[in-house]
């Protein structure tokens, strides 16, 4: 089972059908996979073998996707790295990955070119002027290449593919890595439970060095057949029109984006009849939004569930109809979910606990971290870190309610983060929050949120916000100090960052 080996047999089926079109060009099904092959052999005359580590710092663009398909092809392993990282975080991920090779710009390579000189293994390409030795750029001598035909596929299901560091928030950053298995077996899940075929187009204004813009949009779409509209990176107005003027069928994004699109959906009122499926993850989706979203669209967003070490876990039904708001669905095709207590216990139906995963989806391990790997799993479960419950009534539909390790605890008794967001957004001028837990000497933790409102100069203030969710959440549950923010810290994908809220009113 090897990724490559089934996107370029697509490519056959697909032959000269558009694929993606970016900055002006249109890209074949053919042109991708002869450009992945000729990526594929130079790699090689690098030296680059089966299991290599091959990091890709990177604007989001074809040579992105290039490379990594290469990589796939090869057996080497993808290490998709954002070019907003800092020369530590960038030093960091090269060294614990131990890449063999890294792909950049000159541009971005300025800013870690003396960190990584101590690197003796490493060697640095460029996709543009010279590389370090003089020689020709990466692009120019890809295209004089003749790509092996037959070619090789030395990696199989259980081999790593890609190693994708984890955000970090909770302490040093983890590589997972993920193997085609993982990869492979939810790219056919997801397609076979989004009803995804060749008569889809996707506009793609995620960006690639992340899983839900590479692993999920891309490899979905070539396996598909679908043709990718691809931005070089999000701009709300522009989204709108290229969902009119390119007959967009289906959209992937993240709350934020869903926020943003809002804000200017009155001045651009874009026509939808050829959309049948917005979709969000990477971040909770919050009622309000859900609602505000279906009332001005006509569309209920499809919210998914998935986490870094088990690509996607769950996803809401393609009838619209049977999506709920506050929910992430039913486990996908070959996925299984449990909800177990912090004793490691199955609970009933309908109580919390953290949601725990098996299928091919999950990921073999952390990279080189063997006692973190194991902590992660029990009896072949892999322990998400997320609590939820599942809905007796609905077909065990599962709800999320937060992180375990954003779980307050106030007074003994135990506060879900997620409900209290909830009680918060359903007054008219609040637009979003973040709850976290802050030390009290007398309970503990007491509950505080972020808040950012509507409008900037609206009169409400913290007393009156805090009397509304009486009506909705039992006292102790209420927050006891509320921030008021024009903004939220995210990170690259939009995940609000409690840790960064923690220390700022700490």
């Amino acid at each position: 089972m090897n990724l490559a080996k089934i996107l370029s047999e697509s490519a056959v089926v697909f032959g000269e059908k558009a694929a993606v079109l970016f900055s002006g060009r249109t890209y074949s099904f053919l042109d991708i996979d002869r450009s992945a092959a000729q990526y594929a052999c130079l790699l090689k005359q690098k030296g680059i073998e089966k299991g290599d580590r091959v990091a890709i710092l990177l604007p989001k663009g074809m040579e992105f996707l290039f490379i990594h398909l290469a990589n796939l092809c090869i057996g080497a392993m993808t290490v998709p790295l954002n070019p907003a990282y800092t020369a530590d975080e960038i030093t960091y991920f090269l060294s614990d990955s131990g890449a063999s090779l890294l792909v950049t710009e000159q541009e971005l390579f300025a800013k870690i070119d003396m960190p990584i000189r101590k690197m003796k293994n490493l060697q640095t390409i460029f996709t543009n002027g010279k590389g370090q030795d003089s020689s020709p750029s990466l692009i120019s001598g890809a295209g004089k290449i003749k790509a092996e035909d037959p070619r090789d596929y030395p990696a199989g299901g259980d081999d790593g593919a890609m190693i994708c560091y984890t955000s970090g928030t909770t302490g040093r950053s983890k590589g997972a890595v993920i193997t085609h298995r993982n990869l492979v077996s939810n790219m056919k899940a997801l397609q076979e439970t989004w009803g995804w075929t060749e008569a889809d187009r996707l506009l793609h204004v995620l960006p690639l060095f992340h899983v839900h813009g590479l692993v999920v949009a891309m490899h979905g779409a070539l396996h598909a057949g679908s043709t990718v509209v691809m931005h070089e990176k999000f701009d709300p107005v522009r989204t709108l029109k290229t969902l009119e003027q390119e007959k967009i069928t289906l959209f992937m994004g993240v709350p934020t984006i869903y926020h943003r699109l809002l804000h200017h959906w009155e001045t651009e009122r874009p026509d939808l009849r050829a959309m049948r499926l917005f979709i969000s993850g990477s971040a909770p989706l919050s009622d309000h939004l859900f609602m505000e979203f279906e009332e001005k669209t006509g569309f209920r967003i499809l919210e998914r569930y998935g986490m870094t070490e088990a690509q996607m876990i769950t996803s809401n039904p393609l009838n619209p109809d049977r999506r709920a708001p506050g929910s992430v669905g039913y486990p996908l095709l070959g996925v299984s979910i449990k909800i177990f207590s912090p004793e490691g216990k199955a609970v009933k139906a309908g109580e919390v606990g953290e949601v725990w995963v098996k299928g091919d989806n999950v990921f073999k391990g952390y990279w080189n971290m063997p006692q973190k790997t194991a902590e992660c799993f029990q009896e072949g479960w892999l322990q998400s870190g997320d609590l939820g419950y599942q809905d007796p009534e609905d077909d065990l539909r599962l709800y999320l309610v937060g992180r375990s390790k954003e779980l307050i605890i106030s007074g003994g008794y135990n506060i879900y983060p997620k409900e209290v967001e909830s009680a918060l957004e359903k007054h008219r001028a609040v637009n979003e929050t973040a709850v976290f837990g802050l030390p009290d000497e007398d309970f503990g933790e007491k509950v505080c949120a972020a808040v950012v409102l509507k409008q900037e100069n609206s009169s409400l203030d913290a007393e009156e916000l805090a009397v509304f969710t009486r009506k909705y959440l039992t006292g102790y549950k209420c927050p006891k100090k509320l921030f008021f923010l024009k903004s939220l810290p995210r990170n690259a994908m939009g995940k609000i960052e409690k840790e960064r809220l923690r220390k700022m009113f700490s």
